[in-house]
Protein backbone atom coordinates (compact mmCIF):
# COMPACT_ATOMS: atom_id res chain seq x y z
CA UNK A 1 0.00 0.00 0.00
CA UNK A 2 1.43 3.14 -0.60
CA UNK A 3 2.51 5.76 2.06
CA UNK A 4 -0.19 8.29 1.22
CA UNK A 5 -3.25 5.76 0.95
CA UNK A 6 -2.23 4.65 4.44
CA UNK A 7 -1.65 7.50 5.73
CA UNK A 8 -5.59 8.65 5.00
CA UNK A 9 -6.96 5.60 5.81
CA UNK A 10 -5.51 5.69 8.94
CA UNK A 11 -6.14 9.54 9.77
CA UNK A 12 -2.62 10.47 10.42
CA UNK A 13 -1.75 13.95 11.10
CA UNK A 14 0.57 15.80 8.23
CA UNK A 15 1.02 19.21 7.15
CA UNK A 16 2.23 22.90 8.01
CA UNK A 17 -1.69 22.92 9.40
CA UNK A 18 -1.00 19.66 11.80
CA UNK A 19 2.32 21.39 12.73
CA UNK A 20 0.60 24.40 14.01
CA UNK A 21 -1.93 22.55 16.11
CA UNK A 22 0.63 20.96 17.86
CA UNK A 23 2.69 23.51 18.90
CA UNK A 24 3.27 24.53 22.26
CA UNK A 25 3.23 21.06 24.01
CA UNK A 26 5.83 21.57 27.57
CA UNK A 27 8.83 18.84 27.18
CA UNK A 28 10.17 17.15 30.26
CA UNK A 29 11.07 20.37 32.79
CA UNK A 30 14.61 19.58 32.81
CA UNK A 31 14.91 19.46 29.35
CA UNK A 32 16.28 22.77 28.86
CA UNK A 33 19.29 22.68 31.32
CA UNK A 34 20.12 19.09 30.38
CA UNK A 35 20.40 20.24 26.93
CA UNK A 36 22.31 22.96 27.20
CA UNK A 37 25.06 20.97 29.61
CA UNK A 38 25.30 17.78 26.56
CA UNK A 39 25.99 21.17 24.47
CA UNK A 40 28.22 22.99 26.33
CA UNK A 41 30.59 19.83 27.12
CA UNK A 42 29.93 19.19 22.73
CA UNK A 43 31.18 22.57 22.47
CA UNK A 44 28.42 23.28 19.79
CA UNK A 45 28.39 26.79 17.97
CA UNK A 46 26.25 29.90 19.32
CA UNK A 47 23.72 29.41 16.85
CA UNK A 48 23.16 26.11 18.31
CA UNK A 49 22.61 27.51 21.76
CA UNK A 50 20.52 30.63 19.86
CA UNK A 51 18.24 27.88 18.71
CA UNK A 52 17.02 26.44 21.85
CA UNK A 53 15.07 29.28 22.75
CA UNK A 54 12.67 27.83 19.65
CA UNK A 55 12.06 24.94 22.57
CA UNK A 56 9.59 26.89 23.82
CA UNK A 57 7.02 26.86 21.06
CA UNK A 58 8.07 23.25 20.12
CA UNK A 59 10.41 20.83 18.48
CA UNK A 60 10.13 19.30 14.93
CA UNK A 61 12.18 16.15 15.19
CA UNK A 62 14.37 13.77 12.99
CA UNK A 63 17.11 11.16 14.01
CA UNK A 64 19.13 8.38 11.88
CA UNK A 65 22.03 5.98 13.31
CA UNK A 66 24.85 7.13 14.09
CA UNK A 67 27.09 6.51 10.78
CA UNK A 68 30.61 8.05 10.39
CA UNK A 69 31.29 11.12 8.72
CA UNK A 70 27.65 11.58 9.59
CA UNK A 71 26.39 9.01 7.66
CA UNK A 72 25.16 8.31 4.10
CA UNK A 73 23.79 11.80 2.81
CA UNK A 74 20.20 11.51 3.71
CA UNK A 75 20.96 12.04 7.49
CA UNK A 76 21.62 15.38 5.56
CA UNK A 77 18.40 15.36 3.90
CA UNK A 78 16.50 15.05 6.92
CA UNK A 79 18.02 17.76 8.93
CA UNK A 80 17.37 20.23 5.91
CA UNK A 81 13.84 18.97 6.05
CA UNK A 82 13.48 19.58 10.29
CA UNK A 83 15.42 22.59 9.82
CA UNK A 84 12.88 24.36 7.04
CA UNK A 85 10.06 22.93 8.87
CA UNK A 86 11.03 24.52 12.49
CA UNK A 87 11.78 27.52 10.96
CA UNK A 88 8.73 28.31 9.50
CA UNK A 89 6.71 27.89 12.51
CA UNK A 90 9.47 29.32 14.68
CA UNK A 91 10.49 26.02 16.44
CA UNK A 92 13.61 24.25 16.93
CA UNK A 93 15.04 21.39 15.13
CA UNK A 94 16.11 18.86 16.95
CA UNK A 95 18.15 15.44 15.40
CA UNK A 96 17.55 11.94 17.55
CA UNK A 97 21.24 10.50 17.61
CA UNK A 98 20.24 6.84 17.69
CA UNK A 99 23.03 6.31 20.09
CA UNK A 100 21.04 3.30 21.47
CA UNK A 101 21.09 1.34 18.31
CA UNK A 102 23.60 -1.82 18.27
CA UNK A 103 23.11 -2.70 14.66
CA UNK A 104 26.60 -1.71 13.61
CA UNK A 105 26.53 -3.31 10.41
CA UNK A 106 24.58 -0.08 9.65
CA UNK A 107 27.28 2.31 10.91
CA UNK A 108 31.01 0.49 10.37
CA UNK A 109 31.57 1.58 7.04
CA UNK A 110 32.33 4.64 4.91
CA UNK A 111 32.19 5.02 1.22
CA UNK A 112 34.24 7.82 -0.14
CA UNK A 113 33.86 8.87 -3.88
CA UNK A 114 38.00 10.09 -4.16
CA UNK A 115 39.23 10.75 -8.02
CA UNK A 116 36.45 8.37 -9.62
CA UNK A 117 37.35 5.38 -7.19
CA UNK A 118 35.02 4.35 -4.62
CA UNK A 119 36.90 3.70 -1.54
CA UNK A 120 35.81 2.28 1.80
CA UNK A 121 36.84 1.99 5.24
CA UNK A 122 35.05 -0.67 7.85
CA UNK A 123 35.75 -0.40 11.34
CA UNK A 124 35.94 -4.02 12.86
CA UNK A 125 33.12 -2.55 15.41
CA UNK A 126 31.83 -4.14 18.70
CA UNK A 127 28.43 -5.13 18.74
CA UNK A 128 27.23 -2.52 21.04
CA UNK A 129 25.15 0.74 21.08
CA UNK A 130 26.76 3.55 19.22
CA UNK A 131 26.57 5.36 22.50
CA UNK A 132 28.83 2.59 24.45
CA UNK A 133 31.68 2.82 21.06
CA UNK A 134 34.61 4.46 22.16
CA UNK A 135 36.36 6.25 18.72
CA UNK A 136 39.87 5.92 20.42
CA UNK A 137 40.66 2.45 18.79
CA UNK A 138 39.57 3.47 15.51
CA UNK A 139 40.80 7.22 15.36
CA UNK A 140 43.98 6.79 13.55
CA UNK A 141 42.14 4.20 10.90
CA UNK A 142 39.82 6.92 10.46
CA UNK A 143 42.13 10.09 10.58
CA UNK A 144 44.25 7.49 7.64
CA UNK A 145 41.46 7.08 5.30
CA UNK A 146 40.17 10.58 5.49
CA UNK A 147 43.61 11.68 4.42
CA UNK A 148 43.87 15.83 3.83
CA UNK A 149 39.87 16.14 4.72
CA UNK A 150 41.18 14.60 8.42
CA UNK A 151 42.94 18.27 8.37
CA UNK A 152 39.97 20.32 7.88
CA UNK A 153 38.30 22.14 11.30
CA UNK A 154 34.79 20.56 11.20
CA UNK A 155 36.35 17.03 10.75
CA UNK A 156 38.98 17.33 13.34
CA UNK A 157 36.28 19.05 15.58
CA UNK A 158 34.40 15.42 15.22
CA UNK A 159 36.97 13.16 15.66
CA UNK A 160 37.47 14.81 18.85
CA UNK A 161 34.20 12.74 19.93
CA UNK A 162 34.73 10.07 22.26
CA UNK A 163 32.47 7.81 21.07
CA UNK A 164 30.73 6.74 17.71
CA UNK A 165 28.07 8.47 18.66
CA UNK A 166 29.50 11.79 19.78
CA UNK A 167 31.66 11.64 16.33
CA UNK A 168 28.13 11.93 14.64
CA UNK A 169 27.22 14.42 16.86
CA UNK A 170 30.11 16.67 16.32
CA UNK A 171 29.78 16.27 12.65
CA UNK A 172 26.20 17.41 12.72
CA UNK A 173 27.03 20.18 14.54
CA UNK A 174 30.31 21.02 12.18
CA UNK A 175 28.55 21.29 9.33
CA UNK A 176 24.76 22.13 9.93
CA UNK A 177 25.30 23.46 13.52
CA UNK A 178 25.37 27.44 12.07
CA UNK A 179 21.93 26.77 10.79
CA UNK A 180 21.24 26.01 14.39
CA UNK A 181 20.28 21.91 14.05
CA UNK A 182 19.77 20.84 18.01
CA UNK A 183 21.92 16.64 18.18
CA UNK A 184 19.93 15.26 20.93
CA UNK A 185 21.68 12.11 22.10
CA UNK A 186 19.75 9.49 24.53
CA UNK A 187 22.69 7.67 25.81
CA UNK A 188 24.38 10.84 26.80
CA UNK A 189 24.92 11.44 30.00
CA UNK A 190 23.46 14.58 30.46
CA UNK A 191 20.39 13.39 28.58
CA UNK A 192 19.70 9.70 30.00
CA UNK A 193 18.30 10.64 33.15
CA UNK A 194 15.22 12.11 31.45
CA UNK A 195 14.05 9.16 30.42
CA UNK A 196 13.40 7.60 33.90
CA UNK A 197 10.32 8.54 34.39
CA UNK A 198 8.82 7.08 31.12
CA UNK A 199 10.94 3.77 31.89
CA UNK A 200 9.30 3.69 34.87
CA UNK A 201 5.52 3.47 33.66
CA UNK A 202 6.89 0.87 30.68
CA UNK A 203 8.09 -1.15 33.83
CA UNK A 204 4.36 -1.01 35.47
CA UNK A 205 2.30 -1.96 32.50
CA UNK A 206 5.52 -4.20 30.21
CA UNK A 207 3.10 -5.83 27.39
CA UNK A 208 0.48 -3.00 27.15
CA UNK A 209 2.80 -0.82 24.50
CA UNK A 210 3.25 -4.13 22.95
CA UNK A 211 -0.36 -5.19 23.03
CA UNK A 212 -1.45 -1.68 21.35
CA UNK A 213 1.12 -1.92 18.75
CA UNK A 214 -0.33 -5.94 17.66
CA UNK A 215 -3.92 -4.44 17.90
CA UNK A 216 -2.85 -1.28 15.15
CA UNK A 217 -0.94 -3.76 12.70
CA UNK A 218 -4.49 -6.35 13.01
CA UNK A 219 -6.28 -3.40 11.60
CA UNK A 220 -3.73 -2.05 9.14
CA UNK A 221 -3.78 -5.86 7.43
CA UNK A 222 -7.70 -5.32 7.60
CA UNK A 223 -7.18 -1.94 5.52
CA UNK A 224 -4.69 -3.99 3.21
CA UNK A 225 -1.68 -2.66 4.73
CA UNK A 226 1.96 -4.88 5.53
CA UNK A 227 2.54 -3.68 8.93
CA UNK A 228 6.43 -4.35 9.64
CA UNK A 229 6.02 -4.26 13.60
CA UNK A 230 4.88 -7.46 15.46
CA UNK A 231 5.14 -8.06 18.90
CA UNK A 232 5.46 -11.73 20.17
CA UNK A 233 3.52 -12.98 23.20
CA UNK A 234 5.19 -11.75 26.53
CA UNK A 235 7.69 -9.48 24.41
CA UNK A 236 7.92 -5.83 26.05
CA UNK A 237 9.00 -3.13 24.08
CA UNK A 238 12.40 -3.04 26.14
CA UNK A 239 15.93 -3.68 25.67
CA UNK A 240 18.13 -4.58 28.65
CA UNK A 241 21.78 -3.99 27.84
CA UNK A 242 23.75 -6.59 29.83
CA UNK A 243 26.89 -7.85 28.54
CA UNK A 244 24.68 -7.63 25.01
CA UNK A 245 21.62 -6.00 24.42
CA UNK A 246 18.76 -8.44 24.56
CA UNK A 247 14.69 -7.90 24.14
CA UNK A 248 12.92 -8.12 27.55
CA UNK A 249 9.68 -10.56 28.20
CA UNK A 250 7.09 -10.45 30.75
CA UNK A 251 5.44 -13.16 32.46
CA UNK A 252 3.50 -13.95 35.89
CA UNK A 253 5.32 -10.71 37.53
CA UNK A 254 9.00 -11.53 36.22
CA UNK A 255 10.89 -10.23 33.35
CA UNK A 256 13.62 -12.22 31.43
CA UNK A 257 15.91 -11.47 28.51
CA UNK A 258 17.02 -15.03 28.04
CA UNK A 259 19.52 -15.41 30.26
CA UNK A 260 18.49 -14.99 33.90
CA UNK A 261 14.94 -13.40 35.00
CA UNK A 262 14.55 -10.33 36.86
CA UNK A 263 12.29 -8.74 39.14
CA UNK A 264 10.55 -5.36 38.71
CA UNK A 265 12.56 -4.10 41.66
CA UNK A 266 15.71 -4.61 40.42
CA UNK A 267 15.21 -3.93 37.06
CA UNK A 268 14.01 -0.10 38.92
CA UNK A 269 17.51 -0.05 40.74
CA UNK A 270 19.04 -0.72 37.76
CA UNK A 271 17.07 2.14 35.82
CA UNK A 272 18.33 4.86 38.92
CA UNK A 273 22.01 3.39 39.07
CA UNK A 274 22.48 3.74 34.87
CA UNK A 275 19.06 4.95 33.18
CA UNK A 276 21.10 4.53 29.50
CA UNK A 277 20.95 0.20 30.11
CA UNK A 278 17.38 0.44 29.99
CA UNK A 279 16.15 1.52 26.49
CA UNK A 280 12.85 1.53 24.10
CA UNK A 281 12.31 -0.93 21.33
CA UNK A 282 11.62 0.47 17.89
CA UNK A 283 7.94 0.46 18.70
CA UNK A 284 8.35 2.37 22.09
CA UNK A 285 11.40 4.96 20.97
CA UNK A 286 9.27 7.45 18.99
CA UNK A 287 6.55 8.06 21.99
CA UNK A 288 9.43 8.08 24.53
CA UNK A 289 11.37 10.77 22.11
CA UNK A 290 7.96 12.77 22.47
CA UNK A 291 7.65 12.56 26.21
CA UNK A 292 10.76 14.26 27.03
CA UNK A 293 10.07 16.24 23.67
CA UNK A 294 8.12 19.06 22.96
CA UNK A 295 7.51 17.47 19.78
CA UNK A 296 5.46 19.26 16.49
CA UNK A 297 6.52 17.56 13.63
CA UNK A 298 8.11 14.72 12.73
CA UNK A 299 10.80 13.83 9.88
CA UNK A 300 11.41 10.18 8.52
CA UNK A 301 11.89 8.17 5.46
CA UNK A 302 9.24 5.79 3.74
CA UNK A 303 10.57 2.95 5.58
CA UNK A 304 10.13 4.95 9.27
CA UNK A 305 6.34 6.14 8.49
CA UNK A 306 5.61 2.72 7.87
CA UNK A 307 6.40 1.73 11.42
CA UNK A 308 5.61 5.34 13.08
CA UNK A 309 2.21 4.32 11.31
CA UNK A 310 1.51 1.80 13.83
CA UNK A 311 2.12 3.65 16.95
CA UNK A 312 -0.98 5.33 17.22
CA UNK A 313 -2.41 3.33 20.24
CA UNK A 314 1.02 3.44 21.70
CA UNK A 315 0.83 7.09 21.55
CA UNK A 316 -2.68 7.12 22.84
CA UNK A 317 -1.81 5.06 25.93
CA UNK A 318 0.65 7.40 26.99
CA UNK A 319 -1.84 10.01 26.22
CA UNK A 320 0.48 11.76 23.96
CA UNK A 321 -0.74 13.66 20.41
CA UNK A 322 1.25 12.11 17.49
CA UNK A 323 3.16 14.88 15.84
CA UNK A 324 2.91 15.74 12.24
CA UNK A 325 4.73 13.60 10.04
CA UNK A 326 6.71 14.71 7.09
CA UNK A 327 8.70 12.28 4.40
CA UNK A 328 12.07 13.78 4.43
CA UNK A 329 13.55 15.42 0.87
CA UNK A 330 15.23 13.29 -1.43
CA UNK A 331 18.24 14.26 -3.22
CA UNK A 332 20.81 13.81 -5.95
CA UNK A 333 24.44 15.67 -6.23
CA UNK A 334 25.35 16.45 -9.24
CA UNK A 335 29.46 17.03 -9.60
CA UNK A 336 30.52 18.87 -13.07
CA UNK A 337 31.58 15.11 -14.97
CA UNK A 338 28.38 13.64 -14.01
CA UNK A 339 26.39 16.94 -16.01
CA UNK A 340 28.49 16.49 -19.19
CA UNK A 341 27.35 13.20 -19.21
CA UNK A 342 23.64 13.39 -19.39
CA UNK A 343 23.48 16.15 -21.06
CA UNK A 344 25.33 14.64 -23.42
CA UNK A 345 22.15 11.48 -23.91
CA UNK A 346 19.23 13.57 -22.93
CA UNK A 347 19.68 11.35 -19.81
CA UNK A 348 17.23 12.26 -16.69
CA UNK A 349 19.71 11.34 -12.96
CA UNK A 350 16.66 10.35 -11.36
CA UNK A 351 15.76 7.88 -14.15
CA UNK A 352 18.77 6.34 -13.84
CA UNK A 353 18.95 6.28 -10.35
CA UNK A 354 15.06 4.38 -10.39
CA UNK A 355 15.84 2.09 -13.42
CA UNK A 356 20.06 2.04 -13.89
CA UNK A 357 21.46 0.40 -16.91
CA UNK A 358 18.36 0.27 -18.73
CA UNK A 359 17.65 4.25 -18.29
CA UNK A 360 20.80 4.57 -20.00
CA UNK A 361 19.85 2.36 -22.76
CA UNK A 362 17.19 4.28 -23.79
CA UNK A 363 19.02 7.37 -23.29
CA UNK A 364 21.77 5.82 -25.58
CA UNK A 365 19.00 4.60 -28.23
CA UNK A 366 17.76 8.20 -28.64
CA UNK A 367 21.72 9.79 -29.83
CA UNK A 368 22.33 6.53 -31.93
CA UNK A 369 21.84 7.57 -35.08
CA UNK A 370 22.07 3.55 -36.32
CA UNK A 371 19.55 2.54 -33.72
CA UNK A 372 16.83 5.36 -34.35
CA UNK A 373 16.99 3.47 -37.73
CA UNK A 374 16.23 -0.02 -36.47
CA UNK A 375 13.36 1.67 -33.93
CA UNK A 376 11.65 3.26 -37.18
CA UNK A 377 11.74 -0.14 -39.11
CA UNK A 378 10.36 -1.59 -36.08
CA UNK A 379 7.19 0.90 -35.29
CA UNK A 380 6.98 0.48 -38.96
CA UNK A 381 6.80 -2.96 -38.78
CA UNK A 382 3.91 -3.01 -35.73
CA UNK A 383 1.91 -0.48 -38.06
CA UNK A 384 2.03 -2.69 -40.58
CA UNK A 385 0.98 -5.49 -38.28
CA UNK A 386 -2.03 -3.66 -36.80
CA UNK A 387 -3.24 -2.78 -40.35
CA UNK A 388 -3.27 -6.46 -41.37
CA UNK A 389 -5.03 -6.98 -37.84
CA UNK A 390 -7.70 -4.31 -38.93
CA UNK A 391 -8.07 -5.91 -42.56
CA UNK A 392 -8.44 -9.72 -40.80
CA UNK A 393 -11.25 -8.20 -38.47
CA UNK A 394 -13.13 -6.93 -41.18
CA UNK A 395 -13.40 -9.97 -42.77
CA UNK A 396 -13.67 -12.27 -39.85
CA UNK A 397 -14.35 -10.36 -36.01
CA UNK A 398 -12.65 -13.82 -34.22
CA UNK A 399 -9.14 -13.10 -35.70
CA UNK A 400 -9.19 -9.57 -33.28
CA UNK A 401 -7.35 -11.18 -30.19
CA UNK A 402 -4.82 -13.66 -31.63
CA UNK A 403 -3.85 -10.42 -34.17
CA UNK A 404 -3.60 -8.33 -31.05
CA UNK A 405 -1.31 -11.22 -29.54
CA UNK A 406 0.51 -11.36 -32.25
CA UNK A 407 1.11 -7.66 -32.31
CA UNK A 408 2.24 -7.86 -28.55
CA UNK A 409 4.65 -10.61 -28.79
CA UNK A 410 6.48 -8.74 -31.88
CA UNK A 411 6.55 -5.82 -30.38
CA UNK A 412 8.33 -7.20 -27.01
CA UNK A 413 10.28 -9.44 -29.14
CA UNK A 414 11.65 -6.35 -31.26
CA UNK A 415 12.40 -4.27 -27.62
CA UNK A 416 14.27 -7.32 -26.16
CA UNK A 417 16.38 -7.77 -29.63
CA UNK A 418 17.38 -3.98 -29.98
CA UNK A 419 18.74 -3.87 -26.15
CA UNK A 420 20.18 -6.90 -27.42
CA UNK A 421 22.06 -4.96 -30.00
CA UNK A 422 22.46 -2.34 -27.54
CA UNK A 423 24.19 -3.93 -25.00
CA UNK A 424 26.29 -5.61 -27.46
CA UNK A 425 27.34 -2.06 -28.88
CA UNK A 426 27.92 -1.06 -25.40
CA UNK A 427 30.57 -4.15 -24.74
CA UNK A 428 32.74 -3.00 -27.96
CA UNK A 429 32.31 0.71 -27.35
CA UNK A 430 34.97 1.83 -24.54
CA UNK A 431 33.25 5.40 -24.46
CA UNK A 432 29.82 4.24 -23.98
CA UNK A 433 31.33 2.07 -21.22
CA UNK A 434 33.64 4.43 -19.29
CA UNK A 435 30.11 6.76 -18.92
CA UNK A 436 28.16 4.04 -17.95
CA UNK A 437 30.47 3.06 -15.19
CA UNK A 438 30.93 7.08 -14.19
CA UNK A 439 27.04 7.21 -14.05
CA UNK A 440 27.14 3.85 -12.02
CA UNK A 441 29.76 5.24 -9.39
CA UNK A 442 28.31 8.77 -9.10
CA UNK A 443 24.51 7.68 -8.75
CA UNK A 444 23.99 4.53 -8.01
CA UNK A 445 27.30 3.38 -6.02
CA UNK A 446 26.81 -0.41 -4.94
CA UNK A 447 23.84 -0.25 -6.76
CA UNK A 448 22.02 1.64 -4.21
CA UNK A 449 21.09 5.22 -4.67
CA UNK A 450 23.84 7.97 -4.08
CA UNK A 451 21.64 9.29 -0.71
CA UNK A 452 22.26 5.99 1.11
CA UNK A 453 25.70 5.46 0.21
CA UNK A 454 27.99 8.51 0.24
CA UNK A 455 28.30 11.10 3.42
CA UNK A 456 26.82 14.95 2.59
CA UNK A 457 30.08 15.68 4.08
CA UNK A 458 32.47 14.54 1.46
CA UNK A 459 30.41 16.92 -1.15
CA UNK A 460 30.92 19.58 1.15
CA UNK A 461 34.65 19.18 1.73
CA UNK A 462 34.92 19.24 -1.76
CA UNK A 463 32.60 22.21 -2.85
CA UNK A 464 32.64 25.05 -1.21
CA UNK A 465 28.80 25.86 -2.42
CA UNK A 466 27.74 22.23 -0.70
CA UNK A 467 25.87 23.08 1.97
CA UNK A 468 24.28 26.53 0.62
CA UNK A 469 22.83 24.39 -2.37
CA UNK A 470 21.35 22.43 0.06
CA UNK A 471 19.59 25.07 2.38
CA UNK A 472 18.54 26.50 -1.32
CA UNK A 473 16.75 23.12 -1.96
CA UNK A 474 12.82 22.65 -0.99
CA UNK A 475 11.63 20.99 1.96
CA UNK A 476 10.25 17.44 0.26
CA UNK A 477 10.00 16.08 -2.49
CA UNK A 478 12.89 16.13 -5.24
CA UNK A 479 15.93 18.68 -5.34
CA UNK A 480 18.85 17.88 -7.66
CA UNK A 481 21.99 19.70 -6.67
CA UNK A 482 24.37 20.67 -9.30
CA UNK A 483 28.09 21.46 -7.88
CA UNK A 484 31.30 22.81 -9.45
Amino acid sequence: MEIQALAHLLGLPQGEEALRERLGRRGHPHLFPALEAYLKRLQAPPEVFAALEGLGRGAVVTGQQAGLLGGPALTFYKAHTALGLAKKVGAAALFWVASQDHDVEEVRHLHLLVEEEVRTLSLPLLSLPAGRLSLAPYRKALVEFLGPWARDSRVAYALEGATLSEFFARTLLAFLGPRGLIPFDPMAEELAPLFREALERELEDPTSSAQAINQEAEHIRTLGGKPPLRRKPGATNLFLETDGRRLLFYEAGTFTDGVRRYGKKELLELLWADPSRLTPAAGLRPVFQDLVLPTAGFVVGPNEFRYVAELSRVYALYGVPMPALFLRLRALVLEPPLGRILKKYRLDPWAFVERGEEAFLDAVRGVLEEFRELEAELLRLLEEVEALGERARALEPTLERPFRRYGARLKGEGERLLKKLLRTRMARDAVLLHHLERLKRHLLPRGLPQERVYPFAMYALRHLEALSRLQEAPLQGKATLVLG
